[in-house]
């Protein structure tokens, strides 16, 4: 017996690289035995594919031919939609040739685009002389991908005025599944004919499943803009192809839907899936083939005999452990077909949207698990467990195989540093050249020779959140930082050339006036010092598993809606009567950050920001300053990793002269990738450390301690480690790249 499996992504969620869930479903499948047949698995980001064809010659044609009958109805247009419109034959010319410069298919286009001269050009172009500045100095063709990102957009803004209000690049319909208590108003909205948006999507949607015939559909739906998307494919699919059977899974199902009892979902979806798929989906197939009762599903909601929700869980099998998971596997995914665009000027938010990224998981969960803000009541947070760095590198180095890539994006909750530590030095040491990034915690263990070692391997950049920089509010979270611990750990990351994107939150329970605006102080002081680049500030909004939203009361909150419902139940309206009147200032707060990411009114009054009277801020002048330039130099713990980056290192021995006496000396010759570096020596420590070498390399078979250092020296007669650290030969070693991790 065969099953074909195909593994769907919705519209929308990202342009420039596939969201993972399908590539790492399909790995795992792969590396199943199955005893009565076999389980074919393909899998299709329609998303994309949608994109591709509604921006494209027909496709454009299509939407002004949908304007015009729209117009010959009644329909009044804006007079930016207007303009559109009458540059209709500029748009479909235009828009081949610039889709294929966003794949970096045709980079001579670049010129033309950033000439001005080529795009038509609406609203979204009308504030582009303010952002010169921003572009100015990115070169050619960064500014022509924000150019042509401008021109994508302009024609978005007229698909959402006159065809399809819920048209997005990265969502579709999200309001809909946005804290969609009921599901009235999704499935009302699903019995509306398709838009030229849906046409075309239900369109890719048949030539995949004649392509594939498959007798399971799956549909990742990992934000609440897939939700719509995916509804629309199971209603098609129900329609017209009865006998498949269809199972929705992801993010969004994992936080909105656990209490799910709404039975018209099930006109359009036979299951839901829970938190990770892998066991689920092995269950549920072996379900499908006939080798296992329904009451043996895992983690499923069903229709029973009556029309009723049951959530199924009786299945004995533990989750799948990460070791076992396999490799993503992106085979059928057409990575050259994705979109590298430049949607603003912020350098995080343009890791997200530019390039290509391989996605990987260091660690399933969250090994801190405590912020009060965050959902660690769910499996995907809870469930904490790491990956060995062998078999992280193992995955690296199969994925550059398979794809041709070497960025990863690492997508972890907060990345443990420990297994950062080994992931590095493996991949030093298998001589691997990739670069990467991912989330983490602003924790102490993020010193400034870890740093050194993570940009060694590649780390161009993390993210981490600081929320609110208030250390009463911190430790009210249960973050486990204080701000001064964040300056000196994003210092840390600067230094080495690694990019620090900081999240920011305000309206945090309980949270003044005063302590808002210290923040933003806070803010200011880290952009100022230069230890922080990017960042990005979001309110604080209670969900349904987070400590807050379980337990509002212990947070002096009060929940005051949505009344609960038989569909979606996870964002949580709240009063704070102890906090500020947030919402005031968020466009204060939104607009100074904007300036200070591009160095812009970092020297401005705090009020010049806010329409309305502000107090003081109470956080001294120089406390980040203060805070970074504090000596770092805590005694190295015993099993700290002693590592000598670069190239075996040269001893020139010399005689000197001192009066009638010849005084040995001993000169190290480090060469690096920029310069050369001399340090002066005895001889006696000069011969020691030659001899050392190949135990402090990155090619050594184990990394050496610092206790194992330490013997070594002592036992050698060389005298004191403490008397050696406290040497200028120790800190022109360090100077010359000797790290302590």
């Amino acid at each position: 017996m065969t099953t074909n499996v195909l593994l769907l992504t919705p519209p929308f969620t990202q342009l420039n690289t596939p969201y993972p869930a399908t590539a790492y479903l399909k790995g795992f499948l792969n590396t199943l035995q199955w005893a009565d047949g076999n389980v074919m698995v393909q899998q299709a980001d329609l998303g994309m594919d949608t994109i591709l064809a509604l921006f494209s010659e027909n496709g454009l044609a299509s939407v002004f031919d949908a304007v015009d009958n729209a117009v010959a109805s009644g329909v009044s247009l804006s007079d930016n939609a207007g303009r559109i419109s009458r540059l209709r034959a500029i748009y479909i010319g235009t828009i081949a040739p610039t889709i294929l410069f966003l794949q970096h298919k045709n980079p001579a286009l670049a010129h033309a685009i950033a000439g001005r001269s080529y795009l038509p050009e609406a609203s979204r172009f009308a504030d582009i002389d303010d952002l010169e500045w921003a572009f100015g100095s990115m070169g050619l063709q960064d500014k022509a991908r924000h150019l042509a990102t401008l021109y994508l957009e302009d024609i978005s803004d007229l698909l959402v005025e006159v065809i399809d209000p819920h048209f997005g690049f990265s969502r579709y319909a999200e309001r809909l599944g946005r804290s969609a208590t009921q599901f009235d108003e999704l499935h009302n909205a699903l019995q509306a004919p398709p838009t030229v948006v849906g046409t075309l999507l239900l369109h890719l949607l048949e030539q995949q499943l004649t392509k594939h015939k498959p007798d399971l559909v799956c549909l990742t739906v990992p934000f609440p803009g897939n939700l719509f998307g995916a509804l629309l494919c199971g209603q098609y699919i129900k329609r017209t192809h009865p006998g498949i059977q269809l199972v929705l899974g992801g993010g969004y199902a994992n936080t909105e839907l656990r209490s799910l009892a709404e039975p018209r979902l099930f006109g359009y979806v036979d299951y839901v899936s829970l938190d990770d798929g892998e066991a689920p989906l092995r269950s549920l197939l072996a379900y499908i083939r006939g080798n296992r009762p329904q009451k043996e599903l895992k983690r499923t909601f069903l229709l029973n005999a009556d029309q009723q929700v049951i959530y199924v869980n009786g299945a004995s099998e533990k989750d799948v452990p990460q070791r076992e998971v396999g490799t993503p596997d992106y085979s059928g995914l057409a990575l050259d077909r994705y979109l590298s665009v430049i949607e603003v000027a912020n350098p995080m938010h343009r890791l997200w949207s530019d390039g290509r990224w391989n996605k990987l998981t260091l660690a399933h969960g969250c090994y801190w698990g405590k912020c009060s803000f965050c959902d660690i009541s769910l499996d995907y947070i809870a469930r904490y467990e790491p990956v060995t760095a062998n078999l992280l590198c193992d995955r690296i180095e199969e994925l550059i195989q398979q794809t041709g890539q070497h960025g990863f994006h690492f997508v972890d909750e907060a990345a443990p540093p420990a297994l950062m530590r080994d992931l590095a030095l493996e991949i030093i040491r298998r001589g691997l050249t990739i670069v990467w990034w991912t989330n983490i915690r602003f924790e102490s263990a993020f010193t400034a020779d870890l740093c050194q070692l993570l940009k060694l391997s590649g780390c161009i950049a993390v993210s981490g959140g600081l929320e609110v920089a208030s250390d009463r509010l911190l430790a009210r979270m249960q973050k486990g930082v204080t701000v001064t611990q964040v300056a000196r750990v994003a210092h840390h990351f600067t230094q080495a050339g690694v990019m620090v994107h900081a999240y920011l939150m305000y309206g945090f329970p309980t949270q003044t006036a005063q302590e808002t605006i210290d923040s933003l102080e806070m803010v200011r002081q880290l952009f100022e010092t230069g230890v922080v680049q990017s960042g990005f500030w979001h309110r604080f909004a209670m969900t349904a598993h987070s400590p807050v939203g379980l337990q509002p009361a212990l947070f002096d909150v009060q929940r005051v809606g949505p009344e609960p419902g038989s569909f979606a139940d996870n964002d949580l309206y709240h009063d704070d009567p102890l906090g500020a009147n947030h919402e005031v200032y968020s466009d204060g707060l939104r607009k100074s950050l904007f300036n200070y990411m591009h160095g812009i009114g970092l020297d401005f009054p705090l009020k010049k920001w806010f329409s309305f009277s502000i107090p003081p801020t109470s956080i001294p002048r120089q406390y980040i300053a203060n805070a970074i330039a504090e000596p770092d130099v805590p005694r190295p713990r015993a099993n700290a990793l002693l590592i000598w980056p670069g190239h075996a290192p040269n001893l020139d021995r010399i005689v000197t002269k001192q009066g009638k006496r010849s005084v040995q000396r001993a000169e190290l010759l480090i060469s690096r990738q920029q310069d050369d570096v001399v340090i002066d020596m005895p001889p006696e420590i000069g011969e020691w450390l030659i001899g050392m070498w190949p135990k402090l390399t990155t090619k050594a078979p184990s990394p050496l301690t610092f206790r194992q250092f330490q013997l070594d020296f002592e036992q050698a007669n060389m005298g004191s480690v403490d008397a050696l650290m406290a040497s200028d030969i120790w800190a022109d070693w360090k100077e010359a790249g000797l790290l302590l991790v």
